[in-house]
């Protein structure tokens, strides 16, 4: 068994990575540290883990525990897991971050390069990483849906993204944009101005060969999790239907939580809860249009760390995340 420790492990991604865990065959759950909440008990914090007689620990109790070969999974913020990483990489652990600190430029903590956990393109780096940049949910949801299209990157002329997410895509921190109060009844676009993932798309969709402008607007609509993104790729001349569905079916091929559908939209009651990822593309014109449909917490953020460790541990991608929707 490989020992797991968690930072930061009240918020809400790493409280799902804890759900998931918990059911892993290959993987135990070791320290569960959180600054905040030191001493309380986990299910305190979150209803569903109130079988999960476990309480949290104190900071710098999971930097005390940790051996070689031990995995981490960082859950606090950046200029936290910018002063840990490199502590846990001395030891010997595998780290995985799930905030933003280490996405831009394949950031480098002690030598170490992180590599980017979007799993779907990066899996044979994976299997050797040291550190992990988890992606976040909308750059996730994003580059599930446009991914493919680098087959076609030279007659893209522009990519228009309208995305929307739930609220607990903001993190746990109490504010007063994210009560119940602000949200319910209300679709609401932000970071018109520039939203901080958009560099971190930018990033990828360069990677892919695709630098084209983009326009970015994220939405929070009153849902508790859950992610749909409408992607939209302008050419200069209009691709062929079939050549682009192929293209969707080479990359996804091998990826056992992407659904690649046919005339139905993609559903966020089907991946509530899941680590899995709808899509649905078609051909209008000189328009593509993909849809994808994500869980925030799931393949948006936990989910999709616990796919990256399992590539990491030489483990079946699908191992504690087979798990079927939440929602009927």
């Amino acid at each position: 068994m490989t020992r797991a420790h968690i930072v930061g492990a009240a918020g809400y991604a790493a409280l799902e990575a804890i759900r998931l865990l918990r059911a892993h065959p290959a993987i135990e759950l070791a320290t569960v540290e959180s600054a905040s909440h030191a001493g309380e008990p986990v299910g305190d914090h979150a209803p569903a883990l109130r079988s999960f007689e476990r309480t949290f620990a104190a900071p710098g109790s999971a930097l005390d525990a940790c051996e070689t070969g031990d995995v981490v999974i960082l859950g606090g913020r950046a200029e936290e897991s910018r002063g840990l990483a490199g502590a846990f990489l001395a030891k010997g652990a595998r780290v995985v971050d799930l905030s933003d600190a280490f996405r831009p430029q394949r950031s480098a903590v002690d030598g170490v390069a992180a590599v980017y956990g979007f799993v779907e393109r990066y899996r044979d780096a994976l299997r050797a990483a040291r550190l992990v940049a988890n992606p976040g949910c909308y750059p996730t949801a994003t580059l599930l849906a446009l991914w493919p299209l680098a087959e076609f990157a030279a007659g893209i002329e522009q990519l228009i993204v309208d995305a929307k997410s739930g609220v607990t895509g903001a993190g746990r921190t109490p504010r007063a944009s994210s009560l119940f109060a602000e949200v319910d009844g209300d679709v609401r676009a932000y970071g018109l101005d520039g939203h901080r993932h958009q560099p971190e798309i930018e990033q990828e969709m360069a990677a892919f060969g695709v630098v084209a402008p983009l326009t970015f607007t994220p939405h929070v609509v009153p849902l508790r999790r859950g992610m749909l993104v409408d992607a939209y790729a302008v050419f200069a001349r209009a691709p062929r239907a079939t050549d682009v569905r192929a293209a969707y079916a080479r990359r996804y091929a091998s990826s056992p939580f992407v659904r690649l559908l046919g005339e139905e939209a993609p559903s966020l009651h089907a991946v509530a809860g899941t680590n899995g990822a709808e899509l649905h593309v078609s051909v209008r014109g000189n328009v593509v249009r993909a849809l994808c449909a994500i869980d925030n917490l799931g393949k948006g953020a936990a989910g999709q760390a616990v796919q990256a460790l399992n590539v990491m541990l030489g483990l079946p991608e699908e191992t504690a995340l087979a798990g079927e929707a939440l929602a009927v």
